[in-house]
């Protein structure tokens, strides 16, 4: 009996595949999405996509009056139904004020979707970072989704629409970048206990997990061993020296430049969680080598994964 288990779940699978292709895909006009952190990067790339596709598409952006914001309402053709608003998500009167203007521009066939993009990352040691820079972080990319979200659920379920979140593959691991990975590990947790109690009102939650894009986004900018030397505290410098923390940058900073130029990919998925009749619950866009890591960091015991880790470390050396 049990035997035929990993069978059966293969059949099941594929039939789950057919299901998703037979299917009919979602009509967008008439209908509204939300997506935070629209001034670059993924953000910036779905809106367009969205907008082209018929759907009607508030674009939050920190910098209204940014480059980034002017480009896209230049590249959506002016007015119609691409509208940027301010929104920082960590601001409650932003986020008030963006369900105010979602109420009144709602399309005849509602609000169908909320996309928490916004998101902020850097690189560093763990006691490199001071206490502001972690409230920060969580301020962004954890508690600015759940804000959003606890804002929208009441339209969200009115409409049986969807969620997406824009989590990574360093929810799973961390490689030098500690900060960033815990908020991205929280927020899954988040997803995970949203998605189930969403399944009774039909709203469907999605989470995009991409691995390497840094060069296709302005999330994680270069940083130079002279800007984090000079963000060191005096204990800190005290441990550590210059040269260990430029070998640390190098080895950083080569990693992100190493990432893929591609955002497309990543908005696809985010298309997909947003249109396909039977969204996934998680869409991995990465490499194949970045979703081998996951693998292990998944499955294997932790003295594996520290393992794999400390030795993709092991070029950085204190003296």
């Amino acid at each position: 009996m049990w035997a035929a288990a990993p069978l059966l779940l293969l059949l099941l699978l594929l039939l789950a595949r057919l299901c998703r292709r037979g299917a009919a895909r979602l009509e967008p006009a008439g209908r509204a999405v939300l997506i935070t952190g629209c001034d670059s990067g993924f953000g910036h790339l779905l809106a367009l996509r969205l907008h082209r596709l018929g759907f009607t598409v508030f674009a939050g952006c920190l910098s209204p009056g940014g480059d980034g914001a002017r480009r896209l309402q230049r590249e959506a053709g002016g007015a119609g139904r691409l509208r940027v608003l301010r929104l920082d998500v960590t601001r409650a009167r932003d986020v008030r004020a963006a369900k105010e203007l979602v109420l009144s521009h709602l399309p005849e066939r509602g609000f169908w979707g909320l996309v928490n993009n916004a998101g902020i990352s850097t690189f560093g040691e763990t006691g490199w970072l001071p206490m502001e820079t972690y409230e920060k972080f969580a301020d962004v990319n954890l508690l600015g989704s759940i804000r959003t979200t606890l804002a929208f659920l009441p339209l969200l379920r009115k409409y049986k629409g969807r969620i997406v979140f824009m989590s990574s593959i360093i929810a799973y691991f961390t490689l030098g970048n500690g900060i960033y990975s815990m908020t991205k590990a929280a927020i899954e947790k988040f997803c995970d206990a949203l998605r189930l109690e969403m399944k009774k009102f039909g709203v469907q939650v999605c989470i995009i997990q991409p691995g390497n894009y840094a060069c296709s986004t302005k999330i994680q900018p270069p940083l130079s061993a002279e800007e984090i030397w000079s963000e060191l505290s005096e204990e800190e410098k005290a441990v550590y020296n210059k040269e260990y923390v430029q070998e640390w940058a190098n080895f950083f900073n080569s990693l992100l430049s190493k990432g893929s130029t591609n955002g497309n990919e990543v908005v696809n998925a985010m298309v997909d969680a947003l249109t396909s009749p039977a969204p996934k619950a998680r869409y991995m866009v990465a490499k194949l080598k970045e979703k081998a890591l996951v693998f292990v960091c998944a499955f294997f015991p932790t003295v594996v994964m520290d393992s794999v880790l400390s030795y993709a470390l092991s070029k950085v050396k204190l003296a």
